[in-house]
């Protein structure tokens, strides 16, 4: 039997005992045979609601495991232990990440080989690229000045000799006709021989041939070569300017796909650094150590893991597994009936009293309460949604220990002077609430205005006065609108389950 269902039957035979001290008498003392009665009383009255939970630190320090993955435990400090800031509290085994760890830093070693060959090789490219363009640069410049030199040197000065020479073969061939004309005179008068005016013609006529010869040579200079020569000149330094342009574009390409490959490179030695950066962390929180002095306390709250901690157990990631008090006092954690939640609120006061601490009774104050229902328990039981609560305890430093069995009482209202009748005593109809009050024949149903209630009384508003008895159990139906009934400890809206 839990604590809730041994709360729920010691409840029931106080409210019979309370019922029973409560039994409605005639005017003169008598009981009747057939019905019990209940006395309408006036007097202090508490509403609280009344949950069973357990004692823990109001701080703490939860561990949990951050290893990725499952593992399993080597070694585990006996819960309870007294420990201090660095002191090792669980060790867990991580030797298949300590063999990838190692070979990981192989693979960031030949990442990094990969990334020195990769920078070398740039700057080898940039060397080149710089070798190449320079060297199509010269070429280029080399070209336009050999044509500036064409146009305005070579081809000028070839043109002014060649012009000179047909001058000259003009001068020539005319001497040449002077002395044979002379010689012709000069043999007719027989001064000279035959042979002597034949060598003067021959000369003549062969200087004529230098004559047409260097025509052509001047007209073929002017109007071939010249043109030929301009063409190539040109045409050169435009080979030469788009060859530059291919040298500066081709330089431009091969240091962008070097540096795409450095870039590539660093971005895996990057990725590899981080991948062993990551299993060195990793196989460092495989040791958890105390983050400040405390007492140790395992956390098995966790429904995936009902048994205790223990050495060899697995362990998966995120799971909690140690928890240390970071402050003296202590808190009650408890879980709350949706039922409840209208009527408390964090503030409210609180009477807390401890299994092991039998008539001990502690102050407190409720602090937080969830907003969402425990998904655990209600993966248990669909139908069940408690709201996990915190009550911070006044005092109880040096009684108080973590993981005692509590009971608390949350005190929703108090009055000290109150009209009152047990629970069981009032039934709704149709939302309204009744009693049968005793009259000269019985009981006589009377409607009353209700106010909050425990597990035993329920407070009157209206329609009661002090004295007055009624039924203790009233008929749960009524043929007065044939409408059905509730009893008031189960149905009303109002009251404090």
């Amino acid at each position: 039997m839990n604590r809730k269902a041994k709360f729920a039957a010691i409840a029931s035979a106080v409210a019979a005992v309370c019922a029973v001290a409560l039994l409605g008498k005639g005017k003169k003392g008598e009981m009747l045979e057939d019905e019990l009665y209940a006395t309408v009383q006036e007097g202090p009255l508490v509403i609280s609601v009344e949950e069973y939970g357990e004692i823990a630190p109001s701080q703490q320090i939860v561990l949990k495991n951050e290893v990725q993955g499952r593992c399993s435990i080597i070694s585990l400090i006996p819960e309870g232990s007294i420990v201090k800031e660095g002191d090792v509290l669980v060790q867990l085994d991580v030797s298949s990440k300590i063999d990838e760890r190692d070979n990981q830093e192989i693979t960031l070693q030949n990442a990094e080989s990969s990334l020195e060959v990769a920078r070398e090789a740039l700057e080898i490219q940039k060397n080149q690229s710089a070798s190449d363009v320079e060297l199509a640069e010269e070429a280029y410049i080399f070209a336009k000045e050999d044509l500036e030199k064409y146009e305005e040197g070579e081809y000028p000065a070839k043109l002014v000799n060649q012009k000179g020479q047909l001058a000259l073969k003009e001068q020539q061939v005319k001497q040449a006709k002077d002395k044979y004309e002379w010689s012709k005179k000069l043999f007719a008068e027989n001064f000279i021989s035959e042979t002597e005016l034949e060598s003067d013609e021959l000369n003549w006529k062969s200087t004529q041939l230098s004559l047409e010869t260097a025509q052509r040579e001047l007209e073929v200079l002017e109007t071939y070569t010249h043109r030929r020569d301009l063409a190539k000149f040109k045409s050169d330094v435009k080979q030469k300017e788009m060859a530059l342009i291919r040298a500066k574009k081709k330089a431009a390409s091969a240091i962008a796909q070097s540096e795409s490959d450095l870039r590539a490179k660093e971005s895996e030695f990057r990725k590899q650094r981080q991948r062993l950066d990551k299993l060195t962390n990793q196989i460092e929180k495989a040791t958890i150590r105390a983050p400040r002095s405390g007492q140790v306390v395992y956390a098995n709250e966790s429904s995936r893991n009902r048994e205790p901690l223990q050495e060899g157990q697995e362990v998966w990631e995120r799971q909690e597994l140690i928890r240390l008090p970071t402050a003296d006092t202590f808190a009650a954690k408890i879980n709350l009936h949706e039922a409840n939640l209208k009527s408390i609120s964090t503030g409210m006061p609180v009477r807390v009293r401890c299994d092991a601490l039998p008539g001990q009774v502690y102050a407190g104050v409720v602090t937080k309460i969830a907003p969402m229902p425990d998904n655990e328990r209600r993966w248990m039981n669909q139908d069940l949604k408690e709201y996990p609560t915190e009550v911070l305890i006044e005092g109880g430093s040096g009684e108080i220990k973590n993981g005692m069995g509590c009971k608390v009482e949350i005190i929703v209202e108090q009055y000290e002077k109150a009209v009152y009748i047990p629970v069981q005593c009032v039934v709704r109809i149709a939302g309204s609430a009744f009693v049968w009050v005793k009259g000269p024949v019985g009981g006589e149903r009377r409607q009353v205005e209700t106010g909050l209630s425990n597990n035993r009384f329920v407070r009157i508003l209206n329609g009661l006065t002090v004295g007055e008895q009624v039924l203790l159990a009233p008929p749960l139906s009524d043929s007065v609108g044939g409408a059905d009934t509730e009893l008031a400890g189960d149905a009303s809206q109002e009251s404090v389950q």
